[in-house]
């Protein structure tokens, strides 16, 4: 018989995308084979504390009306002090201690700053846990718009027009945000560089909408991307990282069919709101579909990824591929797009999980 492997899943968080996070951890907790792993959910406070969470998907599913969070429990996760011991230990909040096991592989399932940036898994790195998904520096460029769109026009990879502005220089020239609409063209998407599922992101048309939508990008980040409006199609391909020595695979394509908002909106992804269309796979011909992999591909690993990623596109009437994003740790509630175009690839749920794990495990010697 197979022994089976500890996997610590960790999710909440700092960030804006905290509660997404716990959605997507219990999508997690609900399909992960429990005939091959056992699991430590451990959950990150709004605060940043570390507490044992418990081992209930349905704490934490998602619910528009009220959604899922980490709540300080009392208790405390003390990760290894150097690593040479690979014990993971808890205080609990009367004070007494346990040990929570060796874990052989870590899943942080977090979304945004200071858990999706690099700055988690550089913890890892220095606590010597193998994870799934990217290391520091891919995890770093796919959080920053604008260094990702800056890489990825060095591999020759088409990207949105954009200016990218600090609160600093906004505050001193507030005119730099008029100039770069009127160079850009109406609409643009004015969204912070360091944030995601769409949260303080405004579509764009006019000068005198500019302040609103600054302000509320500069709420989520002091550096924000005015970003050039690109009519056509807006698609969706996931990939998965492969084990050393192996390809990087691709998915079918998801769209996104606006009928009735003006963009894909946090309130759409999550909440349940009118005017989107989720459709997957979408359609495609055998050509177009292969071109879109190959770029998800490519857009993949000129940031360095691993694991996995969602390459969002946009696809313009003329036949072009403009690359929109490359998201290193996608929305993975069952209904989100990365698990969803898997599902249509022939991977379920549940086996997805599973390959992301042994993928990480054999990528990272585990």
């Amino acid at each position: 018989m197979t022994q089976k492997r500890l996997v610590v899943v960790l999710f909440g968080g700092r960030s804006s995308e905290h509660s997404i996070s716990c959605a997507t951890a219990g999508g997690v907790l609900k399909a992960i084979d429990r005939s091959l792993f056992d699991v430590v959910p451990v959950g990150i406070t709004r605060d940043g504390a570390f507490v044992l969470e418990e081992d209930d998907p349905a704490k934490f599913a998602l619910d528009p009306s009220n959604l899922p969070e980490v709540v300080d429990n009392g208790s405390r996760v003390r990760w290894p002090d150097s690593i040479l011991s690979r014990e993971l230990r808890v205080t609990l909040p009367d004070g007494a201690e346990r040990s929570l096991g060796s874990p052989d592989i870590v899943f942080p399932i977090l979304h945004g700053p200071f858990g999706e940036d690099g700055t988690l898994q550089g913890m890892l790195e220095l606590v010597g846990y193998p994870y799934v998904g990217s290391g520091v520096l891919a995890s770093a460029l796919g959080m920053d718009k604008h260094f990702t769109k800056t890489v990825l026009e060095h591999a020759g990879i088409t990207v949105a027009p954009w200016r990218t502005v600090t609160d600093a220089e906004y505050r001193a020239r507030p005119a730099v945000a008029a100039e770069a609409l009127e160079v850009l063209g109406s609409p643009v998407f004015v969204k912070p560089a360091r944030a995601g599922s769409s949260v303080g992101v405004s579509r764009v048309t006019t000068v005198a909408d500019l302040d609103a939508a600054m302000a509320t990008a500069f709420a989520e980040d002091p550096k924000v991307l005015i970003e050039a409006g690109v009519p056509g199609r807006e698609l969706e391909i996931a990939v998965l990282g492969g084990r050393p020595g192996e390809p990087a695979r691709a998915s079918v394509a998801g769209e996104i069919v606006l009928s009735g908002r003006e963009f894909y909106d946090f309130d759409a992804k999550y909440l349940d709101a009118p005017g989107i269309d989720l459709v997957c796979p979408a359609d495609l011909s055998d050509a177009e579909l292969t071109k879109l992999q190959n770029v998800a591909i490519r857009a993949f690993d000129a940031i360095g990824a691993e694991g996995l990623a969602r390459v969002d596109f946009f696809l313009p009437a003329d036949g072009g591929i403009v690359v929109n994003e490359v998201n290193t740790m996608p929305g993975f509630t069952p209904i989100s797009m990365f698990p969803t175009c898997w599902i249509r690839s022939g991977l379920s749920y549940e086996n997805l999980i599973t390959e992301l794990l042994d993928v990480a495990a054999a990528r990272r010697g585990a």
